[in-house]
């Protein structure tokens, strides 16, 4: 059973920045991707960014394309989101996953394995 822990959200100015960080109990860290979804209210949950078991390859959505940041420390089993020049539709509880295809669209379908969540909030 794999465990993960994301800390990190907080209330944030529209333009200003956050780092999410996500730490997973699994001694396969290194051979799983890894990635990062969001859920607003009443919304679906969607894909946010993704990375591959080396850090090599990262993939991101168009929304954040160019202001989020997605990296991660194999010695350290942890995942990273760094968020810059974010905006109140950013606003929404982030979750990491193992192993979900980059670019998934079916929510919650699209790993076995998440964290709990962590809120960001963006005030205009």
């Amino acid at each position: 059973q794999v465990q993960m822990v994301e800390v990190g959200g907080g209330l944030v100015q529209a333009g200003g920045s956050l780092r999410l960080s996500c730490a997973a109990s699994t001694r396969t860290f290194s051979n799983n991707g890894m990635g990062w979804f969001r859920q607003a209210p009443g919304k679906e949950r969607e894909f946010v960014a993704a990375v591959s078991p080396s850090g090599g390859s990262t993939y991101y959505a168009d929304s954040v394309k160019g202001r989020f940041t997605v990296s991660r420390d194999n010695a350290k089993n942890t995942v990273y989101l760094q968020m810059n020049s974010l905006k109140p539709d950013d606003t929404a509880v982030y979750y990491c996953a193992v192993d979900p295809p980059p670019f998934c669209t079916l929510g919650s379908r699209c790993s076995d394995y998440w964290g709990q969540g962590t809120q960001v909030t963006v005030s205009s």
